[in-house]
């Protein structure tokens, strides 16, 4: 599954908030959008047909109700997912390598990855 620009800025938007969020949540918490407002519905209602995210029930504003929005997966799950969905898929142990000599690493996230591995 592949998720559109204005689609990933809104799965931000839910991963950080670690909460389920209404249209209006979204949109008020949305400070790098690259969409209109008027179009988050579309945008919401293709989520839920690719399963990114999920109801997670109503909430009241004002006078009228309004959809609740949780992702279905983690930030990381859904990368696992990608990665792994591409017609040129990386060779797990040389993926992990390449992550694990990227500069971005700390070396205490090396630990916890050569730990991780360690366990299974």
């Amino acid at each position: 599954m592949e998720l559109t620009k204005s689609e990933m800025q809104i799965m931000d938007v839910l991963w950080e908030a670690a909460a389920p969020l209404s249209r209006a949540d979204l949109l008020e918490r949305s400070e790098e959008k690259t969409w209109k407002d008027s179009s988050v519905h579309i945008l919401l209602n293709g989520m839920l047909q690719k399963g990114i995210i999920r109801e997670a029930g109503f909430v009241k504003r004002g006078k009228t109700y309004g959809r609740l929005f949780l992702p279905t997966m983690s930030r990381e799950e859904y990368f696992a997912a990608y990665i792994f969905s591409r017609r040129h898929v990386p060779h797990p142990v040389e993926f992990i390598r390449a992550l694990l000599d990227r500069e971005e690493m700390t070396p205490e996230e090396r630990q916890n990855i050569k730990a991780l591995i360690a366990k299974m």
